[in-house]
């Protein structure tokens, strides 16, 4: 027995039925019971025949592209970080040039890294007081186009991880001036189609691809991902062979049920429900703004002309300096005394975010865990500091292609011989999943003292050789 794509059970052949989930573990099935192995069937000669000749997959894409009016989708199990790298090989290719913000998630670099692209980097707006980037301007990416004009395409990453938005029908006129695509990573605006009031999602402003995690906003499983291609910049076969490079020959359709499933809520529900969950997104952030200690950042503070050009407000952002500690001590304390996990904390911040799952009861549980996190404070003092450098200090010289860096000969040397070298590995601290330093760049003591101090803070920097950063891994310079 499984379900199918429109979420009727259908019953297999009955001895395959019978078998499948046979070989688990007894107390695995307890757990995930019955229903997930005899439902995680293969895609062909299983959901479908050897020859997918009922095309339902295909059929279930097309739904998707019609149900927020992009002219076609494609269904990834490998999460956007897969998405976002077949859309980057769709644009350019070893040693073209690509124009990136370089505020990208660490999957962009590792698409840099297995292409050869050569990146040209647009800086991020830095607001100074806060201590926080917000995507770069539309006419940032126009000078970088002036100035490289065999540049291939553009890739901007919108909403960022704390919400803020690009000005992405700006960026799309740019590019199209010139004749090139515009490539949206839009891992954290899978519901932007759905509801007017939030901000335009990329296939409205005029993207040429948009790459979209449903896991994330949406109500996929993890990996789930989708992209969507409009235009005539890209063609569709050069797409999807892209993703089949990189994709699994073995897609999960378990996955494809939740994407195809969460399409169906959105188009019969998805304007209700994010009328919900805007109301309750508006009520909460008022009530945690009565609460003492904590300041919600909204559009007043994050939105402007020399910052982000809009704002999703499910994305609760909070300042919690006044509180003496920092973001990753009170993360860790709220996950092991009130069972929540936040989605995001740094050295100054802590980030809620609300989904159309969200309700009454969840929200008056964060606000309750809010108010318990505030008198608790005093015991997380004093936090360690966190030395965050200025801009200028930030942003590190590209040295070599990142490829060339990361399969090049390295070595790892203690941190404070790291100074000076170019980094062969990419250090990012996570969340939000935004390299500090990626490889081909050169390390300067800032940034060094910067991961440091982080580390002795809190941080997490997963994707160094040395997670602790007491070492790095640099290349080897003739």
């Amino acid at each position: 027995m499984a379900l199918d794509f429109e979420g009727r059970v259908t019953f297999l052949n009955t001895t395959a039925a019978r078998l499948l989930g046979r070989g688990a573990d007894p107390r695995v099935r307890a757990v995930l019971g019955d229903a997930v192995f005899r439902s995680d069937v293969l895609a062909t000669s299983g959901l479908d025949d050897r020859t997918s000749s009922h095309g339902v997959i295909q059929r279930a894409q097309e739904l998707m592209a019609d149900a927020v009016g992009a002219e076609h989708t494609f269904f990834s199990t490998c999460g956007s970080s897969l998405s976002v790298k077949a859309a980057m090989l769709s644009v350019a290719g070893p040693h073209e040039k690509l124009i990136v913000g370089r505020d990208a998630h660490k999957a962009v670099v590792s698409g840099l890294v297995l292409a050869g692209i050569r990146p040209i980097w647009v800086e991020p707006q830095w607001d100074p007081e806060r201590h926080l980037a917000h995507p770069p301007s539309a006419e940032a990416f126009r000078a970088a186009l002036a100035e490289h004009p065999d540049a291939r395409g553009v890739l901007v990453t919108t909403p960022t991880p704390y919400g803020t938005c690009s000005d992405l029908a700006g960026i799309a006129g740019v590019c199209h001036e010139r004749g090139v695509p515009l490539v949206v990573d839009e891992a954290w605006g899978a519901h932007l189609p759905f509801h007017p009031d939030l901000p335009t999602w990329a296939m409205d402003a005029g993207a040429d691809v948009c790459v979209t995690s449903v896991h994330k906003m949406g109500s996929g499983l993890e990996q789930s991902s989708v992209f969507h291609l409009q235009g005539d910049l890209i063609q569709p076969e050069v797409l999807k062979s892209r993703e089949d490079l990189l994709g699994t020959t073995s897609p999960s359709v378990l996955l494809y049920a939740a994407l195809d499933g969460w399409r169906r809520q959105m188009v019969q529900h998805g304007r209700g429900l994010y009328d919900d969950a805007l109301g309750l997104a508006g009520r909460t952030r008022g009530l945690i703004a009565e609460i003492d200690g904590l300041h919600v950042h909204g559009r007043d503070d994050f939105c402007g002309p020399t910052a982000a050009f809009d704002l999703d407000p499910l994305q609760i952002v909070i300042d919690i300096t006044s509180l003496g500690t920092t973001g990753y001590r009170l993360s860790d304390w709220l996950r092991e005394h009130h069972a929540i996990n936040l989605h995001l904390a740094d050295h100054r911040r802590i980030s809620a975010q609300l989904t159309h799952a969200d309700g009454e009861r969840s929200a008056a549980a964060l606000l309750r865990a809010f108010s318990d996190m505030v008198e608790h404070a005093p015991q997380l003092r004093p936090a360690p500091g966190v030395e965050v450098p200025d801009p200028a200090q930030l942003r590190l010289e590209q040295v070599l292609l990142p490829r060339d860096a990361y399969f090049g000969r390295v070595e790892q040397v203690p941190w404070d011989k790291a100074v000076g070298r170019i980094t062969a590995e990419m250090l990012t601290p996570y969340p939000p999943g935004i390299p500090a330093a990626l490889p081909g760049e050169r390390l300067n003591a800032d940034v060094v003292r910067y991961l440091r101090t982080g580390v002795e803070a809190g941080m997490v920097v997963p994707d160094a050789a040395d997670p602790e950063v007491m070492s790095l891994r640099v290349a080897v310079e003739d």
